[in-house]
């Protein structure tokens, strides 16, 4: 089966045998991006967080067939070293990796409630960012999640 979506801003085309093959290892084996990770498998974790048409989606449990014609973007996506997200830039500065690997999912869930609530209060956060982190990092994305929501608002008043 043919499936077309763009990913990180690029048209991209794959034939893959089985349809329902999560979107995970599509990003990861099929399209080389390994910054999404494997967690648990079962959509509990968040570790794969990664956006379809601008919704946070647990990619292990997604099957590619639902990204046709979507627009797909994962933690290479959402900024780069000279020009980060906001939460990006927010992570770095509040120091919030232990160990890391659950971060990019963290991020990426984070700029979706950004997009959806520009100014979370606490409440807000705890509702809607409900990744694991085996390392407890909470306390400091917490801190790094309202620096980014700062960013963004400093950013927009900027650029108009």
């Amino acid at each position: 089966m043919k499936i077309n979506f763009n990913i990180n801003g690029t048209a991209t085309s794959i034939d893959i045998a089985d349809a329902n093959t999560p979107l995970l290892w599509v990003v990861r084996d099929l399209l080389g991006l390994k910054g999404t990770k494997f967690g648990c498998g079962k959509a509990a974790c968040g570790a794969c967080t990664l956006h379809v048409d601008r919704e946070a989606v647990r990619s292990c449990s997604y099957a590619i067939k639902f990204a046709e014609g979507k627009e797909v973007t994962t933690i290479e996506g959402l900024g780069d070293e000279k020009n980060p997200h906001p939460v990006q830039q927010a992570w770095i500065e509040e120091i919030v990796p232990q160990c890391g690997y659950c971060q990019p999912g963290f991020m990426m869930a984070t700029a979706a409630l950004l997009d959806k609530i520009p100014n979370p209060s606490d409440t807000d956060i705890d509702k809607n960012i409900i990744n694991v982190c085996r390392c407890a990092t909470y306390y400091r994305m917490r801190k790094a999640i309202h620096r980014a929501a700062e960013i963004s608002q400093i950013n927009t008043e900027e650029n108009g």
